[in-house]
């Protein structure tokens, strides 16, 4: 990379957040959510740059998102994940993230199949892409809402696990698509990719907090933590494994186990201070990155597939949160809950459903050799785009009216 590249990086990494400085002062009058008002800066500052002819917008590179925004924000997440919610909400966490995504993409894919004719690997393909929930979109969206700190626990832990395997399934579908795969084969390389990357994330983050035990400088503790984040991910990601799983493991184990034991004061000070700050800008430039590569053009023309994909998504969605969870949570002993799950919080989870960030990324690196890949780019971007700018901004009118001081079990 040359330096004017370089320099050309850095002025417009200045410009993004100046950008989204400008649009927090500016949201926050008028209750518009953050996450929303940046997405819909970023729309229109690609059409205003085609309007005028100075240009397209910028390229959004998919490992950007992927290896750069992506492992600091799922890290700051899961850090403040308390194992003791976790624990409580194991079950329900393992059948939104495991079952629930690969049953979301298969309603995602027979809706735009059977409406539309389209063929059902490359179906599958979009519904692999839109079957997680995003945690950049569901945390900031959350962070704004006061909601029991149980609920969240399972909203914000269901989206940074079922991203892990929402992407796992993403890549075997791709692979199926130049290799045909038979079922064994592919749940056998689901569950090894899963358990693999956790094995990594739960040794990386037991070795980061042993070597924060044996200093006591709060610098040197940040440090520590960094390299955890981005060295799991791109360690994992190198074997073939899904980083975005071994960072939330490495990040739950350091935030839970070296938090309380290995981390002095300091330490702790600067982790919260310096990643609130980090996530802070990531989630800025992430939705409006998001924005700049929604193209009006490719939704306009994918239109027929994108209410058809909506549909799916919103389906999908009701079915695994109101039926196979509810029935879940009543009839399997692994995923009861205790303390049960009031009837107000199975409407958040179902409206929660936020896509962004890693179903654009995903869609981005979409080889250029695959059939029909603008409709399915297309798809997907609206998709994202319907529950960005209406599930978001109406998440909160849910929870205040769904979700109430008495719905909190105990």
């Amino acid at each position: 990379m040359d330096g004017p590249t370089i320099l050309g990086a850095i002025r417009l990494f200045v410009a993004l957040l100046g950008v989204a400085a400008i649009v927090a002062i500016v949201a926050r009058p008028i209750r518009l959510p953050y996450s929303v008002a940046l997405v819909l800066v970023g729309l229109l500052a690609g059409v205003g740059a085609t309007l005028v002819g100075v240009g397209q917008p910028p390229q959004i590179a998919p490992e950007i998102v992927l290896a750069v925004l992506l492992p600091g924000l799922v890290f700051e997440a899961a850090y403040r994940l308390e194992l003791g919610h976790l624990r409580r909400s194991a079950g329900s966490l393992a059948v939104l993230a495991v079952p629930g995504v690969a049953i979301s993409a298969t309603i995602v894919a027979l809706f735009l199949h059977l409406a539309t004719g389209l063929r059902f690997d490359l179906a599958f393909i979009v519904g692999a892409m839109v079957s997680a929930t995003d945690p950049v979109a569901v945390v900031s969206t959350f962070k704004r809402l006061r909601i029991p700190p149980a609920l969240a626990t399972v909203v914000e832990g269901e989206s940074l696990l079922n991203d892990g395997t929402g992407l796992v399934i993403f890549a075997i579908a791709l692979q199926a698509l130049a290799h045909p795969v038979g079922p064994a084969d592919a749940l056998f390389s689901f569950v090894a990719t899963i358990a693999i990357s956790a094995v990594i994330g739960l040794g990386t983050g037991f070795l980061a907090a042993r070597l924060m035990s044996l200093v006591d400088d709060h610098l040197i503790e940040l440090t520590i933590s960094v390299v955890l984040a981005y060295g799991t991910y791109l360690l994992t990601d190198a074997l073939h494994g899904s980083g975005i799983i071994a960072t939330v493991v490495a990040a739950v184990v350091l935030g839970n186990y070296g938090r309380p034991r290995t981390i002095s004061e300091p330490g702790i000070d600067a982790l919260d201070t310096v990643w609130e700050f980090l996530a802070y800008l990531l989630t800025a430039i992430v939705f409006l990155l998001v924005g700049l590569a929604i193209t009006p053009t490719r939704l306009f023309d994918s239109a027929v597939w994108i209410g058809w994909g909506v549909a799916g998504a919103l389906v999908g969605r009701a079915i695994v949160v109101y039926l196979m969870l509810r029935l879940a949570v009543r009839w399997l002993p692994l995923a009861r809950d205790p303390a049960g799950l009031p009837s107000g919080w199975y409407h958040v989870l179902f409206w929660s459903g936020l896509r962004g960030a890693v179903a654009v990324a995903a869609a981005l690196a979409l080889p250029v050799d695959v059939p029909q890949r603008d409709l399915l780019q297309g798809v997907t971007f609206g998709i994202v785009l319907f529950t960005l700018l209406v599930q978001g901004p109406t998440a909160g009118l849910v929870v205040r009216r769904t979700v109430s001081g008495t719905d909190a079990p105990g």
